[in-house]
Order: C-alpha cells, then structure tokens, then sequence
C-alpha cells in the first residue's frame, strides 16, 4: 500500500559556491537547476524516476515553456526549499507551479510547461493511461473540471 502523497511536494537544497557568482549570490540559471531537481524528486517521490519512465514507456518529459519571477536572491549557505505542485494535466503535457523560498520568503515562483515525448524520437506522446491518471489525481478539485 502506497502513502498518500501531498498535492504540493517540497525538495531541500543549499546553496553552494558553484551556485554562485563572486559576490556569492545564486547566478541566475542556476535557479533553473534548483527547478529541475525538484521536478525530477517529486517524480521519484511518486515511483516514476526519469530512468524508468524512459526504460519502461519510451517517455521523458522536456520543459516546453517557462515563466520565472525573481523576486529575491538567494545567496551562499541558504538553505533552500523547492516546491512543485501540479496546476494542470493533460493528455501529453503538464503545468507545473514551482516555488524556491528561503524560511517564509518567496524567492522565486515559475509556471512550467512540459511536454511529453518519446525517449527515442523526442516526438509528442500521451502520457501512459497509469501516470496520466496518477498525476490527474494531485490537481485540487476546482482545477480537475477545467482540464478533464
């Protein structure tokens, strides 16, 4: 029997030198490091680490679109945690918010765009029925009836 996984999961990091420019403030794009990990663990949180998903249904999931709101910056030693919650599923793409804060600080908030692809082509493709349905399932209810 599986645990009931929360709709909004929250991966740790720290905030390294090799994260940083001289004057030990994040670089920039290394915010978008911090996302992906994050995407990546809370897919692994669910049973459905990347190397499976592409062993087992030929499928990844490549970022299409992303919108990023710099709000703060982080810096050297932060202890940071990195949200994602799933705003919207669709039969070959996902909208995922995503959120890096420091404490009770929104430092960062993105809506990302992914799609589904085949591993070996990176052509569109539906989501397997059993993860499309899994994913389906952490959408509060309100949003459930706009992508159903």
């Amino acid at each position: 029997m599986q645990a009931a996984i929360e709709p909004v999961f929250s991966w740790p990091t720290r905030v390294y030198w090799e994260d940083t420019d001289a004057g030990g403030v994040v670089y920039h794009a290394q915010y978008l490091a911090f996302l992906e990990r994050a995407r990546t663990e809370w897919l692994r949180a669910r049973g459905k680490g990347q190397e499976l998903l592409r062993a087992e249904h030929d499928l990844l999931f490549a970022v299409r679109a992303m919108r990023i709101d710099f709000r703060q910056p982080a810096r050297l030693d932060d202890a940071l945690d990195v949200t994602v919650a799933l705003r919207e599923c669709r039969r070959a793409s996902l909208v995922i918010a995503q959120s890096i804060r420091r404490g009770d600080k929104v430092l960062l908030d993105a809506e990302v765009r992914v799609a589904a692809l085949t591993a070996n082509g990176f052509r569109p493709r539906p989501i397997p029925q059993s993860l499309f349905d899994e994913l389906h399932a952490l959408l509060e209810p309100a949003l459930v009836e706009d992508t159903a």
